[in-house]
Parts: structure tokens; C-alpha cells; sequence
């Protein structure tokens, strides 16, 4: 079955472009294309994609908002196009539930590469870059912890889990950290997940930060 993708983006260049990428790949079908939020929103009722590519910055209804939206109304996952110099809109889509963000002038193996991994229930927190950033804005606009339930909730191995996700680290190198099979990990994630009422890793990562359970910085 193929990943069906909805594109979102002001300028028909650049929607064009990634849909003629994601387009040329086997496993996957651009169903959809908006030039705004408001656009983009309906699509995704419209098609039921199981990815939104959405810009940040569009007129009308924004990025920001349409991926609140989608991620508060669909099971549809959000990938937010952006640029390194809107940063806090980054943090603010992240927040919402967004699953990651991509570079506008992405290499097209890392953009089929990201739609893959997002459709597949991931979050894009592997680069270095995304780490550093969730860090950074999450240590300049603390906001309160706003999980369903508090971190006392967790297992000691869970909390240890959660750290590790904090730093980005991916389910192979968490399990040579903690010295387990990656299976084990799995079932952790999961468990921090539900116990927590977090959407996904982007968010384990976010209350990591701003439960307090890493310091931001710290390495």
C-alpha cells in the first residue's frame, strides 16, 4: 500500500518539486496539493493522507495552525517545511504535534527518506541539528509540563528511557546504552508514551526538557 502525502506550500514551485520526487518513488502517492492552511486542512479530510508536508509560513490560516489542526483532528503525521531562520515557529509546530521538520532545500534522499519514516509512526530527531534545537528553544521559552500525568508515573528504567529519548538518540543506540534489545526499548517508548498521553518521540522529547528531567544543555 502506498504512503499517501498531502503538500502544502505557498509557492507552486516548491510544491511542484517535492511532488515530482515523492511522486517518482514506488511507494508513494502525493494525493493532494494546497497553496495554504485552510487548503491544506480540507485535503487532508478530503484524502485521508498518512503524511502532511506543510510550509510554515503561508497566507491565511498558517503552517503552524493547520498542523494544531491536523494533528488534533486526523491520525495524518506532520512534517513541517521551514527554514533555520524561523526556529521558534519550528518549537511551536513541534509543540502541536508536528512529528519533525525538513529544510527547504532538502537533498531528495532525505525527503523520501523523512515521509517513510514519519509514515511508519517515527519522528525525524535523529540529526544532530534537531537536537540542538528542541534543546535551545525548550531552554529560551520554558512553558509548563503539560503531560496527562506526571513523571512519577514511570518505571526507573522508563524515566532512563525518557532521558535517552531527551537526547535523541535512536531505539539501537538507546539499546546498547541501556544494555537491552531494541525489542525491550520498543516496549519502553511505548509505555512512556501512553503513561505520559504523548502523541509521539518529538514529544517524549519535549517533556523530557521541560519536565525538568534533562537539563537543557547538559549533555
Amino acid at each position: 500500500m502506498s504512503i499517501r502525502v498531502v503538500i502544502a506550500d505557498d509557492q507552486e514551485l516548491v510544491r511542484s518539486g517535492f511532488a515530482m520526487i515523492l511522486d517518482a518513488q514506488p511507494d508513494i502517492e502525493v494525493v493532494a496539493e494546497a497553496g495554504d492552511g485552510a487548503g491544506a486542512l480540507a485535503a487532508v479530510r478530503a484524502h485521508r493522507p498518512d503524511v502532511a508536508l506543510l510550509d510554515i509560513r503561508m497566507p491565511g490560516m498558517d503552517g503552524i495552525e493547520a498542523a494544531r489542526a491536523v494533528c488534533a483532528r486526523t491520525d495524518c503525521r506532520v512534517l513541517m517545511l521551514t527554514t533555520f531562520d524561523q526556529d521558534d515557529y519550528v518549537y511551536d509546530a513541534l509543540y502541536g504535534g508536528a512529528s519533525g521538520f525538513l529544510l527547504k532545500d532538502v537533498r531528495r534522499d532525505d525527503l523520501v527518506h523523512a515521509v517513510r519514516v514519519v509514515a511508519a509512526g517515527e519522528s525525524l530527531l535523529a540529526p544532530t541539528v534537531t537536537r540542538r534545537l528542541i534543546s535551545d528553544l525548550t531552554a529560551r521559552r520554558p512553558r509548563p509540563y503539560t503531560g496527562s500525568v506526571g513523571l512519577d508515573a514511570l518505571t526507573a528504567r522508563e524515566r532512563e528511557t525518557l532521558k535517552l529519548l531527551g537526547r535523541g538518540l535512536s531505539n539501537a543506540e538507546i539499546a546498547v546504552a541501556m544494555v537491552v534489545s531494541e525489542h525491550t526499548v520498543k516496549t519502553h517508548v511505548s509505555n512512556v508514551l501512553a503513561k505520559l498521553g504523548l502523541r509521539d518521540r518529538v514529544q517524549a522529547v519535549i517533556a523530557a526538557y521541560e519536565s525538568g528531567l534533562i537539563t537543557p544543555g547538559a549533555s
